[in-house]
């Protein structure tokens, strides 16, 4: 009880802005359609400021129009189908067909389409429009999406690197969380675990596309803010970044499919591999915290050092396993991790040359300088 209750707090800690703009936005979105506009039952106004707020962080201003233009839109086709047609079940069905097809066609998120669709329920079953037609509910969305909207770019005016430094955050933890579930999976021998790590692994590549997202997003506002346009420089090193954490999610992708291989041969993994990747997993941590604290301003080289010796000290250790002649499935693991250190070293910034023969010393194979 005691973790989880410092656990929740932790969480807490962490989110409270965002807690607290979601919670005014709504509230700000309510007064001003209801006692400064003076609609009727304002339910849409709060309810699509939160829906905006909640998915356009991180994305570029003209995507969060796009959503606002959406989410209204949404409500009022719902709100013209039951005005037209009435409440009904043949109603509630048309309406639910066509949200949920809009906003799947449109690709939009999960969590935006049950909302979406939530939203038009409610009109057909709790809120169905009496008497003459009145877009009050198509106006109230406006309202709430333009709030979340003004409240996104305030936040980031205040600190336009924060979603950035917080994705990045995200993908590196991500990462470090998948070697974690293939390290254990290999540690027990478990066939489903591995799987289930494969196919964790498979979803990852998403995570490096939200990252370039926040970069694309972080641009569009510094370029807005000419005080701020000394900071597109690090937007550039952060871009190539992400160019090489793609190589290394392939890499670690390619090494949790050899840890299944592994894993269905009932070949209990030498406990060096499990060293290994867990020195790797470090190296994936530290590179994200030298990322987010560059991005922060301050000083990252403590973080980037550790990323580098957590890389070197993960293939020194698998340069030790080859010596004893392992299972086919154990070197090509060891491969991943020569290759996913090499991505990550040249993420924090090393030069490309320099990085390849550091790593292949570590690994005991030749190199131009020697």
């Amino acid at each position: 009880m005691r973790d989880w209750w410092r656990a929740a707090v932790g969480r807490l800690r962490q989110a409270w802005v965002p807690v607290v703009e979601a919670a005014l936005a709504a509230t700000v979105a309510w007064l001003i359609a209801a006692r400064l506009i003076g609609h009727p039952d304002p339910f849409f106004a709060p309810s699509a400021a939160l829906i905006v707020l909640g998915e356009s962080r991180g994305q570029r201003v003209r995507q969060t129009i796009e959503l606002v233009l959406g989410v209204a839109g949404g409500v009022l086709v719902a709100d013209l189908v039951v005005h037209a047609l009435g409440p009904g079940t043949a109603t509630m069905l048309l309406v639910l067909l066509l949200t949920l097809g809009v906003t799947v066609a449109a690709g939009a998120s999960s969590t935006l389409v049950i909302q979406t669709t939530v939203s038009a329920l409610y009109l057909v079953v709790v809120a169905a429009p009496k008497g003459e037609f009145t877009p009050f509910r198509f106006v109230d969305a406006l309202i709430g999406g333009a709030v979340a909207l003004a409240a996104s770019q305030l936040v980031v005016a205040r600190d336009p690197l924060a979603p950035l430094v917080a994705e990045a955050r995200r993908t590196y933890a991500d990462l470090a969380d998948l070697l974690d579930r293939v390290n254990a999976a290999l540690d027990r021998c478990d066939v489903e675990a591995a799987q289930a790590a494969l196919d964790r692994a498979r979803e990852v590549d998403g995570c490096v596309e939200r990252l370039r997202s926040a970069v694309r997003a972080c641009a569009e506002t510094l370029r807005l803010r000419v005080r701020r346009r000394r900071h597109l420089g690090q937007l550039e090193q952060v871009e190539a970044t992400a160019r090489q954490l793609d190589y290394a999610v392939r890499n670690i992708r390619v090494l949790a499919r050899n840890a299944v291989t592994l894993t269905r041969l009932h070949t209990a993994a030498p406990p060096e591999l499990g060293a290994a990747i867990h020195s790797l997993t470090e190296a994936v941590r530290a590179a994200g915290a030298a990322l987010a604290t560059d991005l922060t301003g301050q000083v990252a080289d403590r973080h980037a050092g550790r990323a580098d010796e957590a890389a070197l000290q993960a293939v020194r250790i698998g340069a030790r396993l080859l010596e004893s002649g392992p299972p086919l499935p154990v070197v090509m693991i060891v491969g991943q991790i020569r290759a996913t250190a090499i991505d990550l070293l040249r993420g924090v910034g090393e030069d490309g040359t320099a990085v390849l023969d550091r790593v292949d010393e570590a690994l005991g194979l030749p190199t131009p300088a020697s």
